[in-house]
């Protein structure tokens, strides 16, 4: 394991591979810029073609907060805006890498890597 999937937090040490599929998609959505919550509720939305509970997303971002891989501060009174971390971003880059040594197999999958990267 790379140490770019590591994530330390007082208490305990976790790994990109600790993460949910649904906590790696909203550090993918938080790599692009930071948003508020139903900005991010709608990404995912569209992504899973169906609706997000708000009782799933928030105790997940609250965790991605205390595992320090995602920032939260306030807007204004009612809204809180969330930014992926350093650490966030290791762990989408830990993820990225993983994922890829294993499909990258041969240059025919390279070629196909290459093309979604517009290469």
């Amino acid at each position: 394991m790379s140490e770019a999937q590591s994530v330390t937090d007082e208490s305990t040490t976790r790994t990109a591979a600790d993460l949910t599929a649904f906590q790696q998609n909203i550090l993918a959505i938080l790599s692009e810029e930071p948003m508020y919550g139903l900005a991010i509720k709608r990404e995912l939305e569209s992504y899973y073609g169906s609706e997000v509970n708000h009782g799933r997303l928030y105790p997940n971002l609250d965790d991605l907060v205390e595992d320090g891989l995602v920032e939260k501060s306030e807007l204004d009174k009612r809204t809180n805006q969330y930014e992926l971390t350093e650490a966030g971003h290791d762990a989408v880059l830990g993820q990225l890498e993983w994922v890829l040594d294993r499909f990258v197999t041969d240059e025919a999958r390279a070629d196909e890597v290459r093309a979604l990267l517009g290469e």
